[in-house]
């Protein structure tokens, strides 16, 4: 199975990073995780002209992924859900993607092209602290979907 995060973040080295590859490589037994961060000049620029300007930049930076997988976007009105309802997102999948906004969030029309919108907490996360709630999250899902005693 193949996990890809997509996000609107600059590549920028983190304090972070060394978790994120903790979690990455705990899931490396049940799936290949990839991190894809886009800030291109197309999002500088849009973030420069305002909300509407930024998201629509998403979604352009977004839209070539689409529909590779089973597509989740990350929103803070998306359905909030428990790790077991999270670990069947990735139950009997080949491929699926998440997609992390920025700091604008997304277009209505980029969520109702994913297959799933959901909501990691209704505290608001910066977009490093998502990540990891989310890479975490992915470990635990496919520790419950493995009987793995991980998630008790």
């Amino acid at each position: 199975m193949d996990v890809t995060i997509y996000s609107i973040a600059k590549k920028e080295r983190s304090l972070y990073d060394p978790l994120y590859k903790e979690l990455m490589k705990m899931s490396s037994r049940f799936a290949k995780i990839d991190d894809v961060e886009i800030f291109g000049k197309n999002v500088t620029k849009a973030h420069t002209l305002g909300e509407t300007a930024a998201r629509q930049a998403y979604t352009r930076e977004f839209e070539p992924f689409l529909g590779r997988g089973y597509s989740i976007a990350l929103h803070p009105a998306g359905k909030m859900i428990d790790s077991f309802e999270f670990s069947k997102l990735l139950s009997d999948r080949i491929s699926v993607q998440f997609y992390l906004g920025g700091a604008f969030g997304f277009e209505e029309a980029f969520l109702k092209r994913c297959d799933k919108v959901i909501s990691l907490s209704p505290l608001t996360m910066s977009h490093k602290i998502a990540k990891a709630v989310l890479l975490e999250q992915i470990y635990r899902g496919f520790s419950i979907l493995n009987n793995h005693p991980y998630h008790k």
